[in-house]
Formats: C-alpha cells, sequence, structure tokens
C-alpha cells in the first residue's frame, strides 16, 4: 500500500505542475505585444496548394474566395492536387481557375504524401515562389488572407499559422465542440505561446510555408498529421513558428459524430506516430539547446497521450488504495470529483473566456457549451480506444451545405 500511496503522490504532482504550467502560459495570451518592424517591404509571389480528394461540392467556393484576395491577382497561383479523384474535382477546380495536377498512388494516399508529391515538382522547377499556402478544400478565405501573410514574410517570419476558424459552428453539437476547441487553442495555446515567444504548431489548414524551407528535402512528412509532425521538425531545428491571428481562413467540420469520431481516431493515431517518432529527438534537442521553446515542444508531446495514461493510472491508483482499505469511501469520491470538474467543466469556462476575448456572440452557443463536456469526453474514449485499436483509414467528411465566404458571418448571429 505504501507503494501505491508514492506512486499516486508522484503521479498528483507531475500532472498538477504540468497543468500549471499550461495555464501560466495561457495568461500571456492576454498580452499585447507590439508588431514586428518590417525586415523587407515588397509584395511576395506565392502559390495556394489545395491537395483534394473528391471534393467537387465545394472546391468552387475556395478558389472563389482565393481569387477574390485583396492583393495583386499576378503574384500568386492557385494550384489543386485533384488526388487519387474519382469525380469531377479536377474539372470543377479548372473551370473555376486554379491550375489542376492529377495524382494517382492507391499506395501513398496521406495528405503528406500529395503535397511532397507536388513540392518537389515546383523544387525541381526552381518555381519562382517565395512562398506557399495550404488549404484544404472546404475552406474558404478571408480576402485579407494574403496580404496578412505577407506582411508576416516580410516581417521575417519563414512558417506561419493562419487563424484556422469554423464556417459552420451551429449546424449540431459536434460542430460546436470542434469551434470551442479551435477557438480556446488558437487564444490560450498558440496566441500564447507566440506573445511568449515559443513556438505554436501548424494547424492543419491555413498556413504560409517559405519556399526555401522545403526545397533541401521536400515536405517529407510520413504521419497522418502532417501538420504536427512538420512543426515538431522545425522545433527540434530550434526554428519558431509563426502565427498570425488576421490571417483567417474558415473550415468545415463534420456534423455527425459518426464521422467526427473517425476523424480523431486519426488525429490521435497520428499524434501516436509523432510521440514514437519525435519524443526522443524532442527531448535531445531541449537538453542541447537548453531553450524553453524546445522544452515547451516537448512538453506538447508528453502532455498527449503519455499524460492521458498517468491520468488512468492515477485514477486506477485511487480504486486500487480504496480496495484495500487504504482510502475511505468519501476520499476515493473525492479524488474522482477533482479529475472530473477540471476535464469536464474546466473547458467550458475556458472556451467562454475565449469567446467574450475574442468578442464573439455566447448566445448562439449556448447549446454547444452545454454539450463540450460530451464533446471532449467523447474524445477521451478515443484515446483510450486508439491505445488498443489503431484506426488509419481515412473517411471522407461529407459537406452538406455550400457555404461562400459572403454568407460566413451570419452562421453565428
Amino acid at each position: 500500500m505504501d507503494y501505491l500511496y508514492i506512486l499516486r503522490e508522484a503521479l498528483v504532482w507531475t500532472i498538477t505542475i504540468f497543468w500549471l504550467y499550461q495555464i501560466l502560459i495561457s495568461l500571456c495570451s492576454l498580452v499585447k505585444i507590439k508588431d514586428k518592424p518590417l525586415k523587407v517591404n515588397k509584395n511576395h509571389r506565392f502559390m495556394a496548394i489545395v491537395p483534394a480528394h473528391n471534393e467537387e461540392a465545394v472546391i468552387g467556393n475556395l478558389i472563389e474566395s482565393l481569387k477574390n484576395q485583396n492583393y495583386d491577382k499576378d503574384l500568386y497561383d492557385i494550384y489543386v492536387i485533384a488526388d487519387n479523384c474519382t469525380d469531377n474535382t479536377a474539372k470543377v477546380a479548372k473551370e473555376a481557375g486554379a491550375i489542376v495536377y492529377k495524382r494517382f498512388d492507391e499506395t501513398k494516399k496521406t495528405k503528406g504524401y500529395a503535397l511532397d508529391w507536388f513540392l518537389k515538382q515546383k523544387i525541381e522547377e526552381d518555381a519562382p515562389y517565395d512562398a506557399f499556402f495550404i488549404f484544404d478544400a472546404d475552406n474558404i478565405v478571408h480576402p485579407d488572407f494574403i496580404k496578412n501573410m505577407n506582411k508576416k514574410l516580410c516581417q521575417g517570419e519563414t512558417v506561419v499559422q493562419g487563424y484556422r476558424d469554423i464556417k459552420n459552428p451551429t449546424d449540431s453539437w459536434v460542430t460546436a465542440g470542434y469551434a470551442l476547441f479551435y477557438w480556446s487553442m488558437h487564444r490560450f495555446y498558440h496566441l500564447a505561446r507566440y506573445n511568449l515567444g515559443l513556438s505554436p504548431l501548424l494547424n492543419g489548414t491555413g498556413f504560409m510555408v517559405k519556399f526555401d524551407v522545403v526545397k533541401p528535402q521536400g515536405w517529407d512528412t510520413v504521419t497522418l498529421t502532417e501538420d504536427i509532425e512538420f512543426s515538431l521538425k522545425r522545433i527540434i531545428k530550434g526554428k519558431k513558428l509563426g502565427w498570425a491571428t488576421d490571417a483567417i481562413c474558415y473550415d468545415e467540420q463534420p456534423v455527425g459524430f459518426k464521422q467526427s469520431w473517425s476523424q480523431r481516431s486519426r488525429w490521435t493515431v497520428g499524434h501516436m506516430q509523432c510521440i514514437k517518432e519525435y519524443t526522443k529527438q524532442l527531448a535531445v534537442a531541449a537538453k542541447e539547446n537548453k531553450t524553453m521553446m524546445n522544452f515547451d515542444g516537448l512538453l506538447y508531446i508528453v502532455g498527449s497521450i503519455p499524460m492521458f495514461i498517468m491520468t488512468l493510472v492515477l485514477l486506477g491508483t485511487n480504486f486500487l488504495m480504496y480496495a484495500g482499505d487504504g482510502m475511505t469511501k468519501l476520499e476515493l469520491f473525492e479524488n474522482i470529483i477533482r479529475y472530473l470538474v477540471p476535464t469536464f467543466l474546466l473547458p467550458i469556462g475556458t472556451s467562454a473566456i475565449a469567446m467574450y476575448l475574442d468578442k464573439r456572440p455566447i448566445k448562439p452557443m449556448l447549446k454547444g457549451l452545454a454539450c463540450y463536456p460530451l464533446f471532449m469526453g467523447s474524445w477521451l474514449l478515443i484515446n483510450f480506444k486508439c491505445l488498443f485499436k489503431r484506426e488509419t483509414t481515412w473517411e471522407k467528411i461529407n459537406h452538406l451545405r455550400s457555404i461562400k465566404i459572403s454568407e460566413v458571418d451570419s452562421e453565428i448571429e
């Protein structure tokens, strides 16, 4: 029983210190920092790259929003990678004004492979671009996206994540859960770290990469979460990523729970792949470079599945101690409550604060806030399931509505 007590106390202190660290970092999102000075003052040339698999229903809206950017139209080109498509994605994209590349490879289907395939061609061509953007086919882009990203490039940023907003936050409790999760992460993770001089992470879509960054090796990612993998590889090299709150792209999230479960399962498996591939490298980088940025990157990996496992072990020790008469029923109840309250109720308050700080209307999201514990709780179940069964099959997200950029603001009014 003494060993169980020591283990429990060690876990309690480890988990408590970890979350205190996260809370302290998140407070830095409240600090307004001065804008970085421009290192150059020019309008750069960009590629907008869209990997797309059977996206004929939505690809046109994205291309339309890209063509209507408040930026010199001669300084950016729109490329669509029609990746293993069996529908009219290529035809629709070409008619909408994009340059289309068709790719067919049944053995390498992930977004990372498609990006590597395309970028290697552009590298070999020595294409005359300064940087590129990555979008998902269901995105729509704010008219000032390229203009604001160009400013970041002029400030010397080389890899910058834009603000990934949600274009259908009120469609269901599932889409509301995604919206609340991303809004909280953007404010309290990415912005906080950017303000503090640490590194945000790429977030799947709506980001910019300076072309020179990928010229030596291409895109070169192999996990299911190519965005996180690319971010971690940059952090290991001691390179900070940037953050652009005013470079906004809107993403569509799955409405149904089944598709959400499948999507988040793949993300969890991708995180596990990154844990396996990069934990040691992150630890070595933290030790050798002795920077908070490298240490924080290591904590990101530790704070996902490893922290989840530690929490499960902590809960298990409580039940074992109770079974061995080392804990009363009241003490067991109190310990479980200490876990349940921050896990299921704190995210409601956190997301509500994020909405308030970002001046978002609360009323349309009340149902989503009430159901948010269910969304986050289902993610815990996904993590648990993926410890034993890891799904890697990509499942297409069905797009139920065709939302244009002009309709986005009305979605949450």
